[in-house]
């Protein structure tokens, strides 16, 4: 295999200082998002050495997120081939919004209900982010806001079996989702719809942000569809 390229996309890689439990939360930040944005590619066989010198960090943090990384869905480690990352699939993906749906339709009701004013204020703060991203078509930009937006929604909703549940489907989302996203289409309408429901979370509107999540995965549910046509055309009848 061709060794990943360095990750040079976040700016907090170990500089030797920290906890073991901040720097395991740098290897994971690094190498999740080397796998969304497929700096490492879908059905790579990995090492732990190499996923080390990609981020250029110890291999005791690299090793927990690994293990973080295998509990998301990004990675998984196979008997004689050992890490593999997660192919994408389409279909799998589809299966997966229907379960996205339900569980961040109350997401979205919580954070709107929950949150701090402190933090809706930042709601609207990456409201205002995924607006910018949309304006300058920056993949990278939108990447980052949607992984805080996520962080934050989590942090703010108060439920322990929610915040489970969503960290198993994030990261897959959001890798479908960056592999999709040079249709500058795709980015905007994405980048349009998580305002909006940043916004209807700021506002303490459960309703209304209930609503906006369902925007979300209508059109989330729309491209994994598209993307199952691109690949599998119909085939025209002739009778």
């Amino acid at each position: 295999m061709t060794p990943p390229r360095p990750v040079r996309t976040l700016p907090d890689a170990h500089r030797g200082g920290g906890s073991t439990a901040s720097l395991t939360l740098r290897a994971y930040r690094l190498l999740e998002e080397a796998i969304v944005t497929q700096q490492i590619a879908p059905g790579a066989s990995v090492t732990e050495a190499q996923l080390s010198e990609l981020i250029g960090m110890s291999r005791m943090p690299t090793r927990e997120a690994v293990r973080r990384l295998v509990r998301e869905n990004l990675l998984v480690v196979l008997p004689k081939r050992g890490i593999v990352v997660r192919p994408i699939d389409a279909h799998a993906q589809l299966r997966l919004l229907e379960t996205r749906r339900e569980v961040e339709r109350l997401l979205a009701r919580l954070v709107a209900r929950e949150s701090t004013a402190v933090q809706k204020e930042t709601l609207r703060e990456l409201a205002s982010r995924f607006e910018v991203a949309a304006r300058n078509a920056d993949t990278l930009a939108f990447v980052h806001a949607d992984k805080s937006f996520n962080e934050l929604c989590l942090a703010s909703c108060a439920n322990d079996f929610v915040i489970d549940a969503m960290r198993l489907m994030q990261g897959p989302s959001r890798r479908f989702w960056f592999q999709r996203s040079r249709d500058a289409e795709i980015l905007a309408e994405s980048a349009s719809l998580h305002a909006a429901l940043a916004l209807a979370m700021a506002s303490g509107d459960a309703d209304a942000a209930a609503r906006a999540s369902d925007r979300l995965l209508d059109s989330a549910e729309r491209f994994a569809r598209r993307a199952i046509e691109e690949a599998h055309p119909a085939i025209p009848s002739f009778r």
